[in-house]
């Protein structure tokens, strides 16, 4: 071998690889969706853990490395953050000179003060860097309620504090809606237009279809990210690849809904009904979306409508809200601001524009104040709209309302990747392992969590992007969340198959998210598809996080599974925007879209004798419960309708009605595996006899025969 390293060397050298890769959370096998177990690749522990930050050279720098990783915890007086389940103790340790004095107490969110006993602990004092170094064992009592409290240590006049977050032990407004049903309408917004939208479906057409489902009995209104894309033109057209997860996307403002638009002169006045009217023809036409046409028009539209002064009170409830949300808004416009005369590929932002504190943007806040306002202003109405959606919804009736979807991660170069750069990862992406419907993987092109650097910041921005996301919501939906317990890091230069699982603190990301949820009066519906490690589901369940459930994709060794063996805490539907509209996954377009797009990795014949073999054993469950004729050919629209019905059998407490389903749509919304290949979330609403318009809904008929057998399946069960 070269250079004298033996073979002797070589295994030495991979054993501490992974025993360096373990100690920092970087799974060095995998379970493929096959059940077959791989070994990860050393070149993929490599990158990974230099993306961790940790050295992983030769062997000298690899023990170096895990001696550090072991002493880490024992150079901190207090960890970074300390997070408790309430009703229960929670063990602290606290690191001092051997032999020195601490004293540990909690300093609540309200106010008051606890004290943390002290309790025996046997560790070993460890030499840190010279010092003798003890370990001694704190317990925070277990009356300390709910909240984001302080920990604080004095060490005989050395401090230090910490985030203490007390989380609910289970999500009570999932214990709420125990025993009850409550079936909602699953959309995508954009694509869902009226005869008063921009071409792009907006926040009031969120209160419209809220209104009309709500009055048909919905208890809820299941939406995409509703996420801010880029600040003008061209923006990035899927909802999954946000610049931001903790603002809004303006595109989806209504201009007319603003209260100063009815102030604007005639002349301005003018202008926006013509730059309206050029989008409303749009509206009619079941082309491909065009973001970037409707988003430079209500721009226009919106900077007209700036201009005009508002009122003493919304003067007062504009300043309110920029205070209420801080320097997140403040960095997040002053990125739209620069963003809007700096390109992407512009060197500034490598410099002197690499971060919000930098001298250069700190120039750049002031000589850009107004448009850093109209940012912030855009925000304020987004809130105010969004804020009137969900009201909308429960007048209606709707039990939960609102339900927004949080996407996974950011776009690379976008305002989160921005003024979050401290606690995200470099030098690598997040994605998927190959699976069943993506079979050579999936690279979402994204920075994930740094787990440390996400602990060491007391989760700060991960709360405050939920608490914005679930101010005016009812639930939310947490895309893939098996990656608040591990993702799928690829390292650059890698393809999607060639990544490891990097593990996070769940108890940490959970608790976090129930917490949150429970201050805003929400539910959580976790997306736990694909492949995931088998006591995740009941971790969650026990959390009183709801899961997901695809009618396609419930299945055993035997087959499909009864309804009755379905998740009772659970949001049960028949499909999922990967997949196509219903009636499209009948006809088989899955498979003849992955074959175009040279997706599939075995010959089609073979996918589409498996996808027919699966319709087949699922229609013969239907027919054994009554739902489908016993032989003979029946109608599409009688199909779909079977298999809702067949949903109501189940026990979930939550059923998801795809819109497209109910106006007969055929076209795939989205390809995974896919960017440019396939035409993704650019698919209006339609059905076989054209666009579909809120504005006709009500009387469609595959709307409302839909609609109606989940109505009367459910009113029977009462």
């Amino acid at each position: 071998m070269a250079d004298g390293m033996d073979q002797d060397d070589t295994t030495s050298s991979a054993a501490l690889l992974r025993e360096l890769a373990a100690a920092h959370g970087v799974g060095t096998t995998y379970w493929g969706w096959d059940g077959v177990e791989r070994s990860v690749a050393d070149r993929t522990l490599r990158g990974v853990l230099a993306a961790l930050g940790v050295p992983a050279g030769e062997a000298d720098e690899m023990q170096q490395s895990l001696a550090e990783a072991r002493l880490a915890p024992w150079r901190r007086l207090l960890p970074p953050v300390a997070v408790a389940r309430e009703g229960q103790e929670l063990r602290v340790h606290v690191h001092v000179p051997h032999g020195s004095a601490v004293s540990v107490w909690i300093a609540a969110e309200d106010g008051s003060r606890y004290e943390v006993t002290q309790q025996e602990n046997w560790d070993a004092p460890v030499v840190v860097d010279g010092v003798l170094t003890g370990r001694a064992a704190f317990t925070v009592p277990d009356q300390v309620p709910l909240g984001w409290h302080t920990l604080l240590a004095d060490n005989e006049g050395t401090a230090a504090q910490c985030p203490l977050v007390v989380t609910p032990q289970r999500l009570q407004t999932t214990e709420a809606l125990a025993g009850r049903r409550n079936w909602g309408l699953t959309a995508q917004l954009y694509s869902v237009r009226s005869s008063r939208s921009w071409g792009i479906g907006d926040f009031a057409d969120l209160a419209d279809l809220a209104t009309i489902t709500g009055q048909d009995g919905a208890g809820f209104l299941l939406v995409n990210p509703l996420h801010a894309a880029e600040p003008r033109p061209p923006v990035e057209d899927s909802p999954y690849l946000p610049t931001t997860r903790r603002y809004f996307n303006p595109l989806y403002l209504r201009v007319e809904e603003i209260p100063e638009y009815g102030y604007l002169d005639p002349a301005g006045r003018a202008e926006v009904e013509r730059l309206a009217a050029r989008q409303h023809a749009a509206n009619h036409s079941t082309r491909l979306l065009d973001r970037n046409s409707s988003y430079a028009a209500k721009l226009s539209a919106l900077e007209l409508v700036f201009a005009v002064p508002r009122d003493p009170a919304r003067a007062r409830a504009f300043a309110d809200f920029c205070a209420g949300e801080g320097q997140g808004i403040d960095d997040f416009a002053l990125w739209c601001a620069l963003a809007e005369k700096l390109p992407p590929d512009a060197p500034q932002w490598a410099g002197a524009a690499s971060a919000p504190g930098t001298a250069y943007c700190k120039e750049q806040r002031a000589l850009l104040a107004g448009r850093i306002d109209f940012h912030r202003w855009m925000q304020w109405l987004c809130d105010q709209q969004l804020e009137a959606a969900q009201r909308s919804a429960r007048r209606s009736g709707m039990e939960i309302g609102v339900i927004h979807d949080l996407a996974v991660g950011v776009k690379p170069g976008g305002a989160d990747d921005w003024s979050l750069a401290g606690v995200l990862a470099r030098g690598v992406t997040v994605g998927a392992p190959p699976d069943m419907f993506n079979q050579q993987g999936q690279d979402w092109t994204q920075p994930p969590w740094h787990p440390g650097r996400l602990a060491e910041s007391g989760y700060a921005a991960y709360r405050d992007m939920l608490r914005t996301v679930l101010r005016h919501a009812g639930g939310i939906r947490v895309d893939h969340i098996l990656g608040l317990f591990r993702l799928w890091w690829i390292p650059e230069g890698a393809g999607p198959g060639e990544g490891t699982y990097v593990y996070y603190d769940h108890e940490a990301l959970i608790g976090i998210l129930a917490l949150e949820a429970q201050r805003a009066g929400a539910v959580v519906i976790g997306e736990d598809l694909g492949v995931f490690e088998p006591w995740v589901r009941d971790y969650l369940a026990g959390r009183g996080i709801f899961g997901t459930s695809i009618l396609w994709f419930e299945h055993d060794t035997d087959g499909p599974i009864a309804p009755e063996l379905y998740r009772q805490q659970c949001l049960t539907s028949v499909n999922t925007h990967d997949l196509p509209p219903t009636a499209g996954y009948l006809a088989g377009e899955h498979v003849t879209l992955r074959e175009s797009l040279g997706l599939l990795q075995r010959p089609v014949a073979e996918e589409r004798a498996e996808a027919a073999a699966e319709q087949q054993a699922v229609f013969g469950l239907l027919r054994e419960r009554g739902l489908l004729p016993v032989a003979g050919h029946q109608d599409v629209q009688r199909t779909v309708e079977a298999l809702y019905a067949f949903t109501t059998l189940t026990p979930s407490s939550l059923l998801g009605v795809a819109l497209v389903d109910a106006v007969g749509e055929t076209r795939t919304q989205n390809q995974p595996g896919t960017s440019t290949q396939y035409p993704n979330w650019r698919i209006p609403l339609a059905g076989p006899r054209g666009p579909v318009l809120l504005d006709a809904l009500q009387d469609d008929p595959g709307f409302r025969s839909l609609v109606g057998t989940i109505t009367s399946a459910l009113h029977r069960e009462e």
